[in-house]
């Protein structure tokens, strides 16, 4: 699921804010899956082959999601159940995600990011 509402996020927020900022911010979010499959206990055999699955994953979403405008309902829904194995029906989470793409567009990305951006945890 997380790797949808980022993807909205890159989609919506990368013609107003600089790709070094949208890149520090791909880079910080990897970086923190690393660290947390690392503390889970897996070699790092295992590491490089998940994130490698985790990357794949997020590039398919990535490209979907590009096109989320030009698709219709039965598209969109059709993209969740590609992805998402549940029992509620994809169209849920169609109006949530066309929901939370007006959220994203009401904000501005220092919103969402300010802390992130400039480590001040």
């Amino acid at each position: 699921m997380f790797f949808f509402h980022f993807a909205f996020f890159l989609k919506l927020f990368k013609k107003q804010t600089s790709k070094k900022n949208l890149q520090d911010l791909y880079d910080y979010i990897f970086k923190q899956i690393e660290l947390s499959i690392r503390e889970i206990g897996y070699g790092d055999a295992s590491i490089n082959k998940k994130m490698k699955e985790y990357v794949n994953l997020m590039y398919a979403i990535i490209g979907s999601v590009e096109l989320w405008e030009e698709l219709d309902s039965s598209s969109k829904s059709k993209f969740f159940s590609e992805f998402i194995d549940t029992d509620k029906e994809s169209s849920f989470f169609v109006s949530y995600f066309d929901k939370y793409a007006l959220y994203l567009r009401k904000n501005s990305f220092n919103y969402f990011t300010k802390e992130v951006i400039s480590h001040k945890f």
